[in-house]
C-alpha cells in the first residue's frame, strides 16, 4: 500500500493542539488589547467630563454583532459569537463606569438570571429583586439596568408609561436559538433604530387582542400581542415608532404608550 501523501494527510492530533495554543495566545494578546481600550475610553471620558457616564450604547452593539455574523465563517455558532462578544461588551462597560443589573424573575427567577447573563455578560453586579417596583428603581440610579420578566401576575409594563426616562432596550434572550422570549430590559439609555427592530406598546383597551391588533393593522402597523394581565396588554410592534406616532395616538385605549423599542433576535 503506497505512503500517504503528507501534502495532503490529516494533521495529527499534535499538530492540532500546537496550533490551538497559538490562537489562544494570539487572543489572549487581543483581549488584553481590547481591554486596555476600554479603560482608555474611561479616562477619555473623565478628561471631557463624562465620568461615570453610562456607556451602554444598544443600537451600537446590535449593529456590531450582526456586521460579525454575516462574515463568511465555517464553524463558529451564532451562539458562540454573541457569547463571547457579550462577554467583552460587558467587562468594557463594566471598565468605563458604574455597570449593574436588578432582576425582577417573576415565575421564572432562575430563567430570567440566565437570560441576564447571557445577554450583559458575567461582568456587572446582579442582584434579584421581588418586586418589579425595585427593578425599576435601582435602573434609575447610575449604571443601572432592570431586566424584567414577562412571566409575571403583575403588569409591570404600564408603570414604565410613568417612568419617560426608563426605556426598553432589549428583549431577553437576544438569539431565537436560545429559546422564546423572557424578559424585557430597561435602562436610562438612547433607544435608536437598529433596522430591524420591535416597539412596545402598552394599551388599556378592553377587549380581545386580536380585535385591537385588527384595528391597528388599519393603520398599518402589525402588532402582536406579548402579554395581558391586570387589564394592561402589552404588544410588539413590527417596526421602530416613536412615542408619538400619529398612528398610535388612534389606536384603542385610554391609557396607552410605547415603553421602548429592541432590536429583533440577531438569528431571525
Amino acid at each position: 500500500m503506497a505512503d500517504a501523501d503528507p501534502k495532503t494527510a490529516a494533521p495529527s492530533l499534535e499538530a492540532i493542539r500546537a496550533r490551538l495554543d497559538g490562537i489562544d495566545a494570539h487572543l489572549l494578546a487581543l483581549i488584553d488589547e481590547r481591554a486596555g481600550l476600554a479603560r482608555k475610553v474611561a479616562e477619555a471620558k473623565a478628561a471631557a467630563g463624562d465620568a461615570g457616564k453610562f456607556g451602554l450604547r444598544p443600537g451600537r452593539e446590535a449593529q456590531l454583532l450582526r456586521t460579525l455574523l454575516a462574515k463568511p465563517r465555517e464553524a463558529a455558532t451564532p451562539s458562540l459569537i454573541v457569547r463571547i462578544w457579550r462577554e467583552l461588551i460587558g467587562d468594557s462597560l463594566s471598565r468605563q463606569g458604574p455597570f449593574h443589573l436588578a432582576v425582577f424573575g417573576g415565575k421564572t427567577p432562575a430563567r430570567s438570571v440566565e437570560v441576564a447573563r447571557m445577554r450583559f455578560g458575567v461582568a456587572p453586579g446582579l442582584v434579584q429583586v421581588a418586586k418589579p417596583e425595585e427593578a425599576i428603581a435601582a435602573a434609575k440610579t447610575p449604571g443601572g439596568v432592570a431586566v424584567l420578566s414577562l412571566a409575571s401576575d403583575t403588569p409591570w409594563w404600564g408603570r414604565l408609561l410613568a417612568e419617560p426616562k426608563l426605556r426598553v432596550f432589549a428583549a431577553l434572550p437576544c438569539l431565537n436559538a436560545w429559546g422564546p422570549l423572557n424578559a424585557l430590559a430597561a435602562a436610562e439609555v438612547t433607544v435608536e433604530p437598529t433596522g430591524r427592530d420591535l416597539t412596545y406598546w402598552v394599551t388599556d383597551a378592553a377587549g380581545p387582542a386580536a380585535a385591537i391588533e385588527e384595528k391597528l393593522s388599519h393603520d398599518g402597523v402589525a402588532a402582536e400581542l406579548i402579554a395581558d394581565v391586570g387589564g394592561l396588554k402589552l404588544f410588539g410592534l413590527m417596526g421602530f415608532y416613536q412615542p408619538h406616532d400619529d398612528r398610535l395616538a388612534r389606536a384603542p385605549g385610554r391609557l396607552t404608550g410605547v415603553i421602548g423599542a429592541a432590536p429583533e433576535p440577531l438569528d431571525a
